[in-house]
């Protein structure tokens, strides 16, 4: 059995405690298919526990840096720190406690990803959710695929996403016993992995927690209704 402990990356008295929760916040960017510079930004903020969407907001941005693996923050953080700062100056009865982001955490190459960026620039607490597996410290589809699988409630699994330097770089989860393709939950910055899995798993039951869910759907919809897709 692991231990999330030794992942946390703040502490018991400043990690963020999820049953104080009230606001959850998710991001993404979703480009137009064929253009690697034009995209649609949104940010959503959804009640917590009941995940009813109270704020969202999508945004048309032009990237210009180059796409180079590894170091998407580059191309991305910017606009969604605009984001931010236009909600907290907006709406800031609405500024989430914690925002989940398409893209990782700690689980990254240089240990810092999107989510580890955008939470030191806004100062909120992040948690990243990966899609496909990062390989880092020897972790491939081939390990996870034999790695210990940890049965959960509701009939999901979760599973340890440790190095072979020995970090736990995050955990692989399975919100269900309908889902079989794991996301990749890592910390961001100002909450341990063991909050950001709680939280994760109460996010919903689709294979995406409900705030990153609701930013994807709503994006792709916005380009579809502006004549971008």
């Amino acid at each position: 059995m692991c231990d999330l402990a030794d992942a946390d990356v703040a502490t018991e008295e400043t990690a963020l405690k999820v049953e104080a929760l009230t606001l959850i916040g998710g991001v993404d960017i979703s480009f137009i298919k064929g253009n690697d510079t034009l995209a649609c930004a949104c940010l959503v903020v959804l009640s917590y526990p009941s995940l009813q969407t109270v704020y969202a907001e999508c945004t048309m941005v032009h990237i210009s840096e180059p796409y180079i693996a590894g170091f998407l923050a580059f191309r991305e953080v910017s606009h969604l720190v605009d984001m931010v700062n236009v909600l907290k100056t907006t709406r800031p009865d609405l500024v989430p406690q914690v925002i989940m982001v398409d893209g990782n955490g700690l689980l990254h190459h240089q240990g810092f990803g999107l989510a580890s960026h955008l939470s030191v620039l806004i100062s909120i607490p992040t948690v990243g959710v990966g899609k496909t597996l990062l390989m880092v410290d020897g972790l491939s589809k081939d390990v996870i695929t034999l790695a210990e699988r940890i049965p959960l409630g509701g009939g999901g699994e979760m599973l340890e996403l440790r190095g072979n330097s020995g970090t736990l770089w995050g955990m692989g989860v399975c919100m269900n016993a309908k889902v079989t393709s794991p996301i990749y939950v890592s910390v961001g910055s100002g909450i341990s992995l063991l909050s950001a899995v709680a939280l994760v798993r109460r996010c919903g039951q689709f294979r995406v927690p409900e705030p990153v869910r609701q930013a994807d759907l709503r994006s792709r919809h916005y380009l579809r209704m502006n004549g971008y897709a």
